[in-house]
């Protein structure tokens, strides 16, 4: 790509993945602003061609559109708080690690100043930002997401989510409960397995297909989620909750700790008594979809 085609951006931030951001742009021709208070962290980047600004002001006023990965949302309205900071009519595409009560809050902030407001999480680690590999999810207004859109594209996989700010950042922590969840149940497994002297990378392969077989169960399940009905297509709640008692017992006669599958059946057996033992699996939404008692 051309740099006198290509549109400047600015990268606040330069932490690791933040020079990773820096570097992608730079990598498809998009002239290329930084900052960091640590002005040394730029010296790569500038030795790439990107223009180290002497103060966020001058990194913001050099560009239409600023991308910042900062520690938390609280650094940023640090940072940028002041007033006269941020341009009038600049975009901003936070891209900084925060909840989504922070990224609905940030967009406020952004509105009063006058600046245009995306929201934004990576899923990806830095070495494969600037690949397909790397996904990035944004949030808030679509105009402001396709006005930049093949800006945002040297990073990666780019997605826009909807309009409600607060999106990527939930997208994102329902992405890392699928994650541990996964990884918890192969730990479980793989601690039953060791007992019979079978290792983790024998078990690993058929741990994979089991994942992959359930994970084609979803689409159908989200339906009965969406549509409020639970027919026992596969198997009732009642049936699955009897397996989770073997499940237990192996744990405990095996001397494996037994607290992931007794949450398991704990939340099962509530639904059961509320009424849901002859219903689907996906009835236990409603277990999801409430605090406990305590919290």
């Amino acid at each position: 790509m051309n740099n006198t085609t290509a549109a400047p951006v600015t990268v606040i931030g330069l932490g690791l993945m933040g020079q990773a951001l820096a570097g992608a742009f730079l990598k498809a021709g998009h002239p290329t602003t930084v900052w960091n208070r640590t002005a040394a962290k730029a010296d790569r980047l500038v030795a790439e061609g990107a223009q180290s600004a002497p103060t966020v002001d001058a990194a913001l006023k050099a560009s239409p559109l600023a991308v910042i990965c900062l520690t938390d949302y609280a650094a940023v309205h640090e940072l940028l708080g002041a007033d006269g900071v941020v341009p009038a009519g600049t975009t901003l595409v936070n891209l900084t690690s925060g909840d989504s009560a922070g990224a609905r809050e940030a967009a406020r902030w952004a509105d009063r100043i006058g600046a245009r407001y995306l929201d934004g999480a990576i899923m990806a680690v830095p070495p494969v930002i600037g690949t397909a590999d790397a996904v990035i999810l944004h949030s808030g207004p679509q105009e402001d997401f396709e006005a930049h859109r093949s800006t945002l594209e040297a990073l990666g996989t780019v997605t826009h989510l909807g309009a409600d700010h607060g999106l990527a950042a939930l997208y994102d922590v329902a992405g890392l409960a699928m994650m541990w969840s996964v990884l918890n149940a192969w730990l479980q497994g793989t601690a039953l397995l060791r007992t019979a002297g079978v290792d983790a990378a024998t078990y690993a392969p058929f741990a994979q297909r089991i994942a992959t077989g359930v994970a084609e169960w979803l689409p159908g399940y989200a339906e009965q989620i969406d549509s409020g009905s639970f027919p026992a297509e596969v198997s009732a709640l009642e049936t699955d909750a009897r397996a989770m008692e073997h499940l237990i017992e192996e744990s405990r006669a095996l001397g494996v700790n037994a607290e992931l599958p007794e949450l398991f059946k704990a939340m099962a057996d509530r639904a059961i008594a509320a009424g849901h033992g002859g219903e689907q699996y996906p009835v236990l939404i409603e277990e999801f979809g409430k605090p406990r008692e305590n919290d």
